[in-house]
């Protein structure tokens, strides 16, 4: 168990998860939180990421940086979403290990899952057949650092684990039109629907997809809970329970945005997974459930958007090109 002055590094305390991490810790009374310092691109240099553990000795670590995209970023960037990932849980986790950190979480993804998982997604479903297309470089990445966590706790017997989560969603999440992910996408495109007297959004994909949602706090919470009451070799999921169509979403959106026109579905664009829902049973077995109301959630997001929505940071996965 963490003690309310450990000295916790939540890496990138200045990306969405990570931000959200920090902000519960401290709502929870956790006094030693820092943060590696500088943007996500600093994370890829690896004599800086060493210099930092060698100075601050962080006791605990959370490992929820990296870079993402939504189905166009995935498209047009694979190798730098697989290169930045690897690179990134490579140097971290390996300086954790040589700098004597006593536990770790790393957050893989549920694309990490095979496209055709059975449903809900249970942990023992990993690598058991092929992967969505659209995103199989970003989830090789993932998987690579899953399996790099796993690899330095059967060598070395360190106490590092690894948490898969549903989708999250909340402040901070990236809104750009290009690469945010389809909880963004959508209060963004409708948003400005709204805002220019449109008569109808047109939304990628079919609308029949499924997927979990998260509120970004609850899947903060449910990290927190289990780097104080988790440590074995497998995976966990970190879900809420239920899932939602990309339609059902949406119109759930457009209502909290009080949009009046249409919503068209372009079924010529990828849908993505067709099902994305996790099996929670081993995280419910520790006794940790989700207390957050999915339609305040969604209240709370659209609000920090309007208010943000000017200075909303665009995803980590644009900060630099090669």
């Amino acid at each position: 168990m963490m003690d309310r002055d450990s000295r916790i590094l939540v890496v990138n305390a200045q990306a969405f998860i990570g931000s959200a991490i920090a902000r519960v810790l401290k709502t929870h009374g956790y006094t030693g939180v820092s943060m590696l310092p500088g943007k996500p691109s600093k994370l890829l240099d690896l004599s800086g990421v060493d210099s930092f553990f060698a100075q601050n000795k962080p006791e605990y670590v959370f490992l929820s940086a990296g870079k993402s995209a939504g189905i166009m970023g995935n498209i047009q960037f694979p190798a730098e979403l697989m290169l930045d990932n690897l690179r990134i849980v490579c140097q971290v986790v390996d300086s954790a290990y040589r700098h004597g950190v006593k536990k770790l979480l790393f957050l893989a993804s549920n694309c990490c899952y095979p496209k055709n998982c059975p449903q809900p997604m249970s942990e023992k479903y990993l690598l058991n057949g092929p992967l969505e297309p659209t995103n199989e470089p970003y989830a090789v990445a993932k998987i690579a650092g899953l399996k790099l966590v796993q690899s330095y706790r059967k060598q070395y017997g360190a106490d590092f684990i690894c948490g898969i989560p549903a989708n999250s969603f909340g402040p901070g999440d990236d809104f750009s039109e290009d690469n945010s992910h389809v909880f963004g996408a959508l209060i963004q495109r409708i948003h400005t629907a709204k805002e220019k007297g449109m008569g109808d959004v047109l939304i990628w994909g079919t609308g029949k997809p499924r997927r979990e949602f998260m509120y970004v706090d609850d899947l903060a919470d449910a990290c927190i809970y289990i780097m104080n009451k988790y440590s074995d070799f497998e995976p966990v999921n970190l879900g809420p329970g239920g899932d939602l169509s990309i339609a059902e979403l949406a119109s759930m959106v457009k209502s909290t945005v009080g949009f009046e026109g249409d919503l068209i579905f372009d079924a010529t664009k990828p849908d993505g997974m067709p099902i994305k829902l996790l099996n929670t049973a081993k995280l419910k077995a520790m006794k940790w459930e989700s207390t957050i109301d999915f339609q305040k959630a969604l209240d709370t997001t659209y609000a920090w958007f309007l208010t943000e929505k000017n200075t909303c940071i665009p995803n980590a996965a644009l900060e630099q090109r090669r």
